[in-house]
């Protein structure tokens, strides 16, 4: 994990240095750019994943410091533990409690959401969306979250007040824009390409990040319940993430050592506290009781096949009915 997590950091803040240092010719920088896309998905992946996990290490000072991982890229450790911690990992797939499979009327995942005339061509569209994420994350979603949270008494989740909440964020946000824009524009003189360059390192991060989650949660496979008139989806915890949570590419190579064992999505959601290093092993375990129960155990060979799934999922939840 401390190699890891130095070779993430080292994969952003790299490329970062050769751009605010002028050492390539200008259009270089783009190279650049795309270099830190893919390291700030590997920072958001596998280091401040696990340390908002708590799993990260038995050090809750560890912890908290690896979680920051995820300010440091622009985001806010807050609001995505609230989001994912608290409400995805309780309430996975559940349309209208987790928002991690939400779209508004932008995406159909599900049965239970409106069909819209342009979700007949969501499974073109999506695509480009994903890449969207996280500059959308930056730029007004964490500041949306904190008063949507605060108004639906989640930030007492996380022990702090709407004042403090909104004061942190302020100061990340800060902190975050005056590294990676300000200091570009006054140390280089390609402003245009490193405008380009941050959105395009976005885009890529973005469509990283979105497709491995998809890929573990909106496909062919898995299911997405419905609660009953009072609220309550009756279902084992348990039972209900087999049957909500999909693995892919389940096997020791370089993309799963990436991605922060996220293939192994079924061992996450089990034990979210366990570090993402156990989980190859203990998939061995699971998938041995999930049959012995007859339990689903849903898992696509590779990562690609992963995406077919997806891409068949959207293309059925934008399918109108025959008249």
């Amino acid at each position: 994990m401390v190699f890891k997590s130095i070779f993430m950091f080292l994969l952003f803040t790299v490329p970062f240095t050769v751009i605010i240092l002028n050492i390539l010719p200008s259009w270089y920088n783009l190279i650049m750019w795309s270099l830190m896309g893919f390291g700030m998905a590997g920072i958001g992946l596998s280091v401040m994943h696990d340390g908002n996990h708590g799993a990260y290490s038995k050090n809750s000072i560890l912890n908290k410091l690896t979680g920051y991982g995820l300010n440091f890229v622009g985001g806010y450790d807050l609001c995505w533990r609230i989001q994912h911690n608290v409400l995805h990992h309780t309430y996975t797939n559940i349309i209208g409690m987790d928002e991690d499979v939400d779209a508004g009327i932008i995406l159909r995942f599900s049965d239970s959401q409106p069909l819209k005339k342009h979700h007949h061509y969501q499974h073109i569209y999506a695509w480009f969306l994903y890449g969207l994420m996280s500059i959308s994350w930056i730029m007004s979603k964490d500041f949306i979250q904190v008063i949507k949270y605060n108004k639906k008494n989640l930030l007492s989740t996380q022990n702090i007040t709407l004042k403090r909440a909104i004061i942190n964020l302020i100061l990340w946000k800060a902190f975050y824009f005056s590294y990676i824009i300000v200091l570009p524009i006054f140390l280089s003189p390609n402003l245009g390409i490193n405008i380009g360059g941050f959105f395009l390192m976005h885009f890529i991060a973005g469509f990283f990040l979105t497709t491995v989650f998809l890929c573990a949660h909106i496909v062919d496979k898995t299911d997405f319940p419905l609660p009953d008139n009072q609220g309550v989806v009756h279902k084992n915890w348990y039972e209900h993430q087999m049957e909500t949570t999909a693995n892919f590419s389940n096997t020791k190579s370089f993309f799963s050592w990436f991605i922060g064992g996220l293939n192994y999505q079924i061992e996450h959601h089990l034990f979210p506290t366990i570090c993402h290093v156990h989980y190859y092993d203990l998939s061995k375990i699971v998938k041995a009781t999930a049959e012995e129960y007859n339990l689903p155990y849903h898992s696509s060979n590779t990562f690609y096949s992963a995406l077919g799934h997806h891409y068949q999922h959207l293309k059925l939840m934008g399918k109108f009915a025959k008249s």
